[in-house]
């Protein structure tokens, strides 16, 4: 049961971030994702990107907490974790 949440906990902060990425890159590029995924990367702004992407899983993160869901609530933490280390290799 542990490992589960954590892994349900670290699918949903990657899928937040994913979907968080999605609509800034929608918002602040005129092309479509993957378009403005490589003009972003090419600007030197995909870290930028990518922190403005994470901010829904502050949410998730807290309404976890709220409902007692301690370990999906590690999951997001390991999930910010991975992403940082991804924007840093990026």
């Amino acid at each position: 049961m542990k490992k589960t949440d954590i892994l349900i906990g670290f699918l949903i902060g990657l899928f937040g971030a994913f979907l968080g990425t999605y609509i800034s890159l929608h918002f602040f590029t005129e092309q479509g994702f993957v378009e403005g995924f490589r003009l972003m990367k090419q600007g030197g702004n995909i870290g930028k990107v990518i922190t403005l992407g994470a901010i829904p899983n502050l949410i998730i993160f807290f309404f976890l907490l709220k409902k007692n869901k301690d370990l999906m609530a590690r999951g997001i933490v390991l999930s910010m974790f991975i992403l940082t280390i991804i924007t840093l290799i990026l």
